[in-house]
């Protein structure tokens, strides 16, 4: 299975934003929408990724700040400020196995699939989960029906 078996199987909207956005629009917007991410566009270009990770570690830095520095106030906050600028993105055809590696070793849990800098969509750490068990429960259901189909002398030699 390819990285783009998987994105034809999904249905629904790419969400995306722009680095100019304010940051507390963002969050309404991924929570409105259930959207764990969003593309951050610019000139029809991918420029970032916002995942509720960002978030986090904006919120976190804002606790562990030091008392004489000044807060940051979150309702100024822009996209650009918080998102990640270099996200790892892949490839359509990329076999599904090397995309889990992937997402694994750089801890990124929203990949954007993109073709000649044309975006694609974005996969999701469960959109992937999701796919692999799919596909194993066929194959399952494939074995068990070839097996059942198989003369009980063969079954049992």
């Amino acid at each position: 299975m390819r990285v783009i078996d998987i994105l034809k199987g999904k249905t629904g909207v790419i969400y995306t934003t722009t680095p100019d956005t304010l940051l507390t629009h963002a969050i309404v917007t991924m929570a409105n929408e259930d959207s764990g991410s969003l593309l951050v566009m610019h000139d029809n270009r991918l420029v970032g990724l916002l995942s509720f990770r960002e978030v986090i570690n904006t919120l976190a830095r804002q606790q562990s700040r030091p008392s004489d520095e000044p807060p940051v106030v979150l309702e100024k906050l822009k996209i650009k400020d918080v998102m990640n600028a270099d996200p790892i993105v892949v490839d359509p055809q990329m076999d599904v196995h090397t995309l889990r590696g992937v997402m694994i070793k750089v801890r990124q849990r929203f990949m954007p699939v993109v073709d000649n800098g044309v975006v694609l969509g974005v996969l999701s750490f469960y959109d992937v989960a999701r796919a692999v068990h799919d596909e194993q429960e066929a194959e399952n259901g494939h074995l068990k029906a070839y097996i059942n189909d198989l003369p009980a002398a063969v079954i049992h030699a």
